[in-house]
């Protein structure tokens, strides 16, 4: 659960809602319905594992957000998918409705699924590759696999694995660190600002250098703000 208000609403609801979706819950201190339906909803999302998100907003201290939704009344709650409000209801309730509603959100786990989150559970390569080879698309097993694989030092094997699958930003930076491994580079382990600061010294003339630095950066999480900082830096000793 997370509390949501005008700032962050972009980032936790509508870019979150395409991972994995969000349900909004609009309330407010003095609403007593509300504080009928907040622990209510808090225990159903609870129960998805993270197969749903729960926003909650105070519609007092966020009126851009209410103003947003239309919110003549409260609790007022919606659902987002892939970035848009895709269902949603007014008012308190009972538990049975909100689980209807919520169960509506979550797809029925897979067998790859399971297979997935037991191996990843367990450290059981074996399982991990049975799900692999019975979806090879499947974005999870796939980057579960990688995963394994580069710690447990076999980035060659990893790099494989990523050239049977297709390309997302997460492939994209785990072939990153794969790559990155088979020359002994670890991106969560060493200090990433100081090998970037080194290599950057060499981009103009060292292809490799270059190849290296643009892998470093791919490898840096998806938020890190050392990304773009770096990107500039190297296309200022480039252009």
């Amino acid at each position: 659960m997370v509390d949501v208000t005008d700032a962050t609403f972009e980032a936790e609801v509508i870019e979150r809602s395409k991972e994995v979706p969000v349900v909004v819950d609009l309330w407010a201190p003095w609403c007593g319905p509300c504080k009928t339906l907040g622990p209510i909803i808090e225990d159903v999302v609870a129960e998805t594992g993270g197969a749903v998100a729960l926003a909650k907003v105070n519609v007092d201290e966020n009126p851009q957000i209410s103003a947003a939704f239309k919110v003549q009344s409260i609790p007022s709650v919606f659902a987002f998918k892939d970035g848009k409000a895709v269902d949603g209801f007014v008012g308190a309730l009972p538990a049975a409705k909100v689980k209807e509603f919520v169960s509506k959100l979550s797809p029925s786990q897979s067998e790859v699924d399971r297979l997935v989150e037991e191996g990843v559970s367990l450290g059981d390569e074996s399982l991990i590759r049975e799900a692999f080879e019975l979806e090879p698309g499947h974005v999870g097993a796939a980057a579960a696999l990688v995963r394994l694989l580069i710690d447990d030092g076999r980035a060659e094997e990893a790099l494989e694995v990523v050239a049977r699958v297709e390309e997302t930003d997460l492939m994209r930076s785990l072939a990153a660190e794969a790559r990155l491994a088979t020359k002994n580079v670890d991106v969560r382990g060493g200090d990433v600002d100081d090998v970037i600061g080194s290599l950057l010294d060499r981009v103009v003339d060292d292809q490799g250098a270059r190849e290296e630095v643009l892998d470093l950066i791919e490898a840096l999480p998806a938020d890190d703000p050392r990304r773009n900082r770096y990107r500039k830096a190297l296309a200022a000793r480039l252009f």
